[in-house]
């Protein structure tokens, strides 16, 4: 096995390792090893400033009901990712992962991988006479969780 060139601290304190859950799964076509995932990484961030209402416009009640025809507060948008790994070999039945929750890291580059864009990458374990895993959170934590 070639040895694995050290990086530092603050090098590693780059990586995001996030949990997400993986909604989908199928196999891509033509491949041997290629697996598409479509996997939810919780809520997506926003950069949209909050606007606080100005000193004249009056504030409305909590216990205010909703005016007909006003606005209804939209859902937050999740950060669902396409992420395409090269499990397929342990999972014949690839639905065995839907469902799952997992570790990924969620700041890499977009890569093409036979025409297909990924967005992060799979964290996972084999060792040399097959055995493999997928590192998944061992209690129910939700997803978008960083590690630290």
């Amino acid at each position: 096995m070639n040895p694995t060139p050290e990086i530092n601290f603050d090098d590693f304190k780059k990586v995001e390792i996030t949990v997400g859950k993986i909604l989908s799964a199928e196999k891509v076509p033509e491949t041997d090893k290629l697996l598409k995932l479509s996997v939810d990484f919780g809520v997506k961030a926003t950069t949209t400033p909050q606007i606080s209402p100005s000193p004249t416009t009056p504030s409305v009640g909590t216990d205010t009901p909703p005016q007909a025809g006003g606005e209804e507060a939209e859902e937050p948008k999740r950060d669902i990712r396409q992420i395409i790994s090269g499990i397929s070999a342990y999972f014949p039945d690839p639905q065995m992962l839907v469902g799952k929750k997992c570790m990924f890291v969620t700041n890499l580059e977009p890569r093409t991988i036979k025409g297909l864009e990924s967005n992060g990458m799979l964290f996972a374990v084999s060792t040399e006479d097959g055995k493999f895993s997928l590192l998944e959170p061992n209690r129910e934590i939700p997803e978008g969780t960083h590690a630290k």
